[in-house]
């Protein structure tokens, strides 16, 4: 399966805006070829949100926003994997949603481990841990940013049988570390695929670092580059998937009976 990452330039929050380069993109990657397209984090409203925004922005999970964004995805046969604020009854959760290329929804996903004020402020932690979809003959899992830092939940993803993970982000800088150095190794350590779509630009006092990146379980990785907006093209094969299970077998050769009864927390 070919897919493509989308690497956007920060710009105004205004959601008919960004709905509108939403659409402009989704058509350039399916011109490219690809069967999915992944956006950052908070693709609809911007990240990080203010107050306005996020109103004007949260919504249900079945709201108008969606159904456009599925509308987007049925013009032209390509499957989407975008973040948004979703509101349910008074918690605001930081998201992320799939629908398929004939625009039904496939996963919803709530961003778990929030990353200091800038999330703890505004949403409610999810309280999933593996959220998975098919797309056509593969697994897919969701996961938001900053969860793919913690090293258990990819793995759960793994041994879960995920073998592509969408995490849509916005990595700031100067974490470039994250980008350049965990996500490959979270892809290699796990066995699986990681596509991970980041922001370029400052926001709201947050300066956005790009390097969106595509990391395959063998140890290779694409990264965007450039620090400017783009498609990031992959191909994804369940084979190398398969091969890598083979070749580094940490899955099989875990020893969880070693791991249990350790504290939860430090201190």
């Amino acid at each position: 399966m070919r897919i493509a990452c989308w690497q956007a330039a920060c710009g105004s929050p205004d959601v008919p805006h960004l709905l509108g380069r939403l659409r402009e993109v989704a058509r350039q990657a399916a011109e490219a070829g690809a069967e999915l397209l992944v956006a950052p984090e908070m693709t609809v409203g911007g990240y990080p949100l203010r107050p306005a925004a996020l109103a004007q922005a949260s919504e249900p999970v079945d709201g108008p926003h969606g159904l456009e964004v599925a509308a987007i995805a049925r013009e032209f046969g390509i499957a989407v994997l975008h973040g948004w604020p979703e509101r349910d009854g008074d918690a605001v959760y930081n998201a992320s949603r799939l629908v398929s290329a004939e625009g039904v929804l496939l996963a919803n996903y709530r961003k778990a481990h929030l990353f200091g004020e800038v999330d703890r402020s505004r949403f409610a932690p999810g309280d999933h841990g593996v959220v998975q979809a098919k797309l056509g003959e593969l697994t897919v899992g969701l996961l938001v940013c900053y969860d793919v830092e913690f090293p258990e939940a990819v793995r759960a993803h793994g041994l879960a049988g995920t073998e592509l993970l969408l995490v849509p982000t916005a990595l700031m800088r100067p974490w470039d570390v994250v980008a350049r150095t965990l996500v490959p190794a979270r892809a290699f350590e796990s066995q699986l695929y990681i596509a991970y779509a980041n922001w370029i630009g400052e926001r709201g006092g947050l300066d956005f670092c790009g390097l969106t990146t595509v990391a395959a379980p063998d140890g290779t990785w694409l990264t965007r580059e450039e620090p400017t907006e783009g498609l990031l093209l992959a191909e994804i094969d369940p084979a190398v998937v398969a091969k890598a299970r083979l070749d580094t077998p940490y899955l099989h050769d875990r020893r969880p009976e070693l791991y249990r009864g350790l504290p939860d927390r430090l201190g």
